[in-house]
């Protein structure tokens, strides 16, 4: 895409960001190695550098095909993947040391196989923006990726356990030492159906029948779709035993039809029928038990981590009180970057990354962390209601929500204010099936701001996807400007 004269594109200002971040990343490698060895190798800045020439990569390809892109989401994202990266590498240099072994090449351990995971992102998202080069075109596809992404989520619940099942939840496909969270890419094709179809249906859904406490409630025959998708989350509940992932999906859909719709009644309604079924499945795990059994399990633990019954057996809460004292271990300002004990955390690599991560940089390091996240979920909105059409308002909506609510899912797990989770933290925990779901996530992301912060022939004209007449995005405009305005 050539760029227009006299418009601004900033992407110097996304370079100059990109290695800002690069910087930090490397000053997180001295220190590490500062700590672990009481020295700093002439190494030390390898990694970094290899991530910043793969980031630059990505930082070419969005300069020449989507010159007008937000400059914040690459620099933002490569901060947090950088430091993913890291704590990874610094993990396999504690457990190299701890069996006095040699320590690991830049290239092996999980440190090393997370980098080459970052290269497969990056190609994966760089390949989207080269083909995806107007974001409606994939309205075209909604059905098929409806299909897709209900096929993806519902593979793990009818494998065996034995492939598909980890720490207790359904989420994986498991073949040999080769495994997939299918559930990550599930998300992505999920938001383009539910954007598609709202489109198309917000008019009815908008229907009010009745007010109540100010609030206008839809008729009653339009709760079907709704209540499909409750339904189908609660099976997701049930048979793959993950809260996260069922409140991932059904929350992605409820936002999305309150974004749609404008109308509150739409959240209030959601929200009664989440925490009823989930209520009601944890009576049952108590009186019926069967495939209701595991999730009351979970919230067991939840309810109360310390208790000695839940400590010590199998698939307990041992796993959640050491992440708990991993993060009072960590005060404010933690024990700094390579100086804690982060191995004594079960699963610190996947699901417990933050408390690993927390114990070192303490509260003030996982505030600026989630600054990050904030930071790209509050861009992503930005995309949303600057885009001009419908369809990209709502899948900017749905992608910057989902991100938000999964990294809300993972810190609640961790941190007991809801029961634990299988989720990953999005670019931070170590896996491949994440790490290319969520690059693919900004690359969409980037092909949307890209149309909102360009001139109407960069893809964001147009209000409606598919045949038919054109519409203003106005009731859209009205509802994405609630939901960014502080």
């Amino acid at each position: 895409m050539s760029r227009i004269p006299g418009m601004k594109t900033h992407r110097n200002a996304e370079l100059g960001l990109l290695a800002f971040a690069m910087v930090l990343v490397a000053i997180y490698a001295a220190t590490v190695e500062a700590n672990q060895f009481d020295t700093i190798h002439t190494t030390f800045w390898i990694p970094a550098a290899l991530l910043g020439v793969l980031f630059l990569g990505l930082h070419f390809v969005v300069r020449y095909t989507a010159p007008y892109a937000d400059p914040v989401l690459i620099p933002a994202v490569a901060l947090i993947n950088g430091l993913g990266v890291g704590f990874l590498r610094r993990l396999d240099i504690a457990r190299a040391i701890a069996n006095k072994q040699a320590i690991p090449g830049i290239f092996a351990g999980t440190g090393g196989r997370q980098l080459a995971w970052t290269l497969g992102a990056l190609i994966l998202a760089a390949i989207l923006l080269l083909v995806v080069r107007d974001h409606k075109v994939v309205s075209r596809y909604a059905y098929t990726l409806g299909l897709v992404g209900i096929v993806l989520v519902m593979i793990p619940a009818v494998l065996p356990g034995s492939l598909s099942e980890v720490n207790g939840a359904k989420l994986w496909i498991k073949l040999g030492a080769f495994s997939i969270q299918p559930g990550e890419f599930a998300k992505l094709a999920l938001v383009s159906f539910f954007a598609y179809y709202l489109v198309r249906k917000r008019e009815v859904l908008s229907l009010a029948s009745r007010r109540f406490l100010g609030i206008d409630f839809p008729r009653g025959r339009d709760l079907g779709p709704v209540v499909t998708v409750w339904l189908l989350s609660l099976l997701v509940l049930v048979f793959e035993k993950d809260l996260g992932t069922a409140l991932l999906y059904f929350g992605l859909f409820v936002v999305t039809l309150y974004v749609a719709t404008e109308r509150a009644s739409w959240l209030i309604i959601g929200l009664l029928l989440f925490f009823g079924g989930v209520y009601t499945a944890y009576l049952l795990g108590d009186t019926v038990g069967g495939p209701f059994a595991n999730f009351y399990d979970r919230a067991s633990i939840w309810l109360d981590p310390f208790a000695q019954a839940n400590y010590d057996r199998a698939g307990g809460s041992y796993q959640l009180v050491q992440g708990l004292l991993a993060l009072g271990t960590g005060g404010l300002f933690g024990s700094g970057p390579g100086a804690g004990s982060p191995g004594l955390v079960p699963e610190v690599r996947t699901d417990f990354i933050f408390a690993g991560m927390g114990e070192e940089i303490g509260l003030f390091g996982l505030a600026a962390l989630l600054v990050c996240y904030l930071l790209i979920v509050e861009r992503g909105l930005r995309a949303a209601l600057n885009v001009r059409d419908s369809f990209g308002k709502l899948v900017a909506g749905g992608l910057a929500f989902t991100l938000g609510l999964q990294v809300f899912v993972i810190l609640g797990g961790i941190t007991g204010l809801i029961p634990l989770t299988g989720q990953t933290t999005p670019f931070l925990s170590a896996g491949g099936s994440s790490l290319m779901a969520n690059w693919l996530l900004i690359a969409m992301l980037l092909r949307i701001s890209n149309a909102a912060r360009g001139p109407a022939n960069s893809g964001g004209s147009g209000d409606r996807p598919g045949p038919g007449p054109k519409k203003a995005p106005t009731q859209l405009h009205g509802a994405m400007t609630e939901v960014i305005k502080p």
